[in-house]
């Protein structure tokens, strides 16, 4: 069975660090790239930070950057988002997402094409 997992939600506070991570199965991760996304009830679906599997390059959402750290552990076959610095808004469920391609790092949800079910992660005091 195709699938993306993700793991690591939770509730934090507002200053904390929380990890996600995301394991592919039934498929490589080799030639794709991996993004995480967030939503809320109501609200489009916002892309986070996106990485290149095959060299590593990675991209990230302006809401984010300087906080959160995408990276792949090749070992252990997962992507993992490193959240820093929590703010509340970051309050949201937390989707990973891989899309076939060899050089792109893609940034819109309508390029990837596997989704994982989600992490709710809840930042509040």
């Amino acid at each position: 069975q195709v699938q993306l997992v993700e793991s690591g939600g939770g509730l934090v506070q507002p200053g904390g660090s929380l990890t996600l991570s995301c394991a592919a199965s039934g498929f490589t991760l080799d030639y794709k790239a991996v993004g995480w996304f967030r939503q809320v009830p109501g609200k489009e679906r916002q892309g986070v930070s996106f990485i290149n599997y095959n060299d590593g390059r990675t991209y990230y959402a302006d809401s984010v950057k300087g906080r959160f750290t995408i990276s792949r552990d090749t070992a252990r076959k997962t992507v993992n988002l490193q959240m820093n610095s929590l703010k509340p808004e970051d309050t949201s469920v937390y989707y990973c997402a891989a899309a076939p391609t060899y050089y792109d790092v893609p940034s819109q949800a309508y390029e990837y094409e596997y989704w994982g079910q989600g992490t709710r992660v809840t930042v509040s005091s």
